[in-house]
């Protein structure tokens, strides 16, 4: 059924915890309730969220939310070698990768633990610890803004790039998710490449490391997770609050000349990732507080908001973060989150 609230607060729906309110808020269980959502403010302002985890309130929204809640799974069909799983939006993306694991399919298990939608996968290309969603990604199902109608793109025309999709493009504002469709392994290679994880399995399981399998990579995901990243429902947040920035190679030697010891990730042989935590440690920013808002200390790349804190304290701290890291690095970091 289709749920219609009036002059809500929001709290409960952003991980930053903000009780901001919305003029109305619609949930909907079906595609259907998304197309009658969708009519039913098409003169208006409206916006369309996940979980909410990706978020930035800098007051009450004057228009109307849109959550989709379509919250089924199921396999459409298999070879044998892979199983194609089909996720509502609504679904809880740890949930997913759950079920995935708790089967035996591979795939996810290195995104685990984070927070958000199946339907907000395909948005940012969501990633962590060496995977992409992109790289599992089949099919994406979604209700066309414009004309009312469903229809699906299959994930090799998606465009994922880091933090990067059709649906921050030639798809923004055009395009409702209602379904993902994942391609998973049943015959699963663990990834523990990723430093910080081939750390924890060496750490954990030292001679039985070779015969590891996604259930531990999941967990060991998890653990690492919860030892750098605060819990939204005891300090609000919104995960990594800015994308690592990928400069050039001659912007990339100006830099070595001024930090010998700069952190980096090749990404070919024309550009560098730099990891903006790194930027916003060496800017004296590490466990950092201005007012109830506040720098994380175990990973700067996250922005705190204790209770009493608003929007617009985070948003400037965020803007005090950018100016000192492009003025002592000469490096631009972006927020990834959506400032409204």
């Amino acid at each position: 059924m289709t749920r219609i609230y009036e002059n809500i607060p929001i709290g409960s729906y952003n991980t930053f915890g903000f009780n901001v309110r919305a003029k109305r808020l619609i949930e909907a269980d079906y595609c259907s309730q998304i197309i009658e959502a969708l009519e039913y403010c098409r003169e208006g302002q409206y916006l369309i969220i996940g979980g909410g985890s990706n978020i930035l309130f800098t007051g009450d929204f004057e228009g109307t939310i849109i959550k989709p809640c379509i919250k089924d799974i199921k396999i459409t069909h298999d070879d044998p070698d892979h199983v194609f799983l089909r996720a509502g939006a609504g679904v809880e993306w740890d949930r997913l990768v759950e079920y995935a694991v708790d089967r035996g399919w591979g795939g996810l298990e290195n995104l685990s633990g984070i927070p958000g939608t199946a339907g907000a996968s395909p948005v940012q290309n969501i990633g962590a610890y060496g995977a992409e969603a992109g790289n599992r990604i089949w099919k994406v199902e979604y209700v066309d803004i414009t004309d009312g109608k469903t229809k699906s793109i299959d994930g090799k025309d998606c465009m994922f790039g880091y933090r990067e999709s059709i649906f921050k493009h030639e798809l923004k504002n055009k395009a409702v998710i209602t379904y993902v469709t994942y391609k998973l392994s049943k015959h699963p290679v663990p990834d523990c490449e990723y430093a910080d994880v081939k750390k924890y399995i060496s750490e954990n399981y030292g001679s039985r490391s070779h015969s590891i399998g996604i259930r531990e990579v999941r967990n060991a995901v998890l653990n690492i997770r919860s030892a750098k990243l605060p819990d939204p429902k005891i300090s609000g947040n919104a995960g990594s609050f800015f994308k690592n920035p990928v400069i050039g190679k001659p912007e990339f030697e100006k830099l070595k000349e001024k930090f010998s010891n700069a952190k980096y990730f090749i990404i070919d042989d024309e550009h560098v990732k730099v990891p903006a935590a790194w930027l916003i440690d060496i800017c004296g920013f590490k466990g950092y507080k201005e007012g109830k808002a506040g720098v994380n200390a175990a990973q700067p790349l996250v922005l705190t908001a204790e209770k009493g804190a608003t929007g617009k304290d985070v948003l400037a701290l965020s803007d005090k973060i950018r100016k000192t890291v492009l003025e002592k690095t000469g490096i631009a970091i972006i927020p990834e989150v959506n400032i409204i």
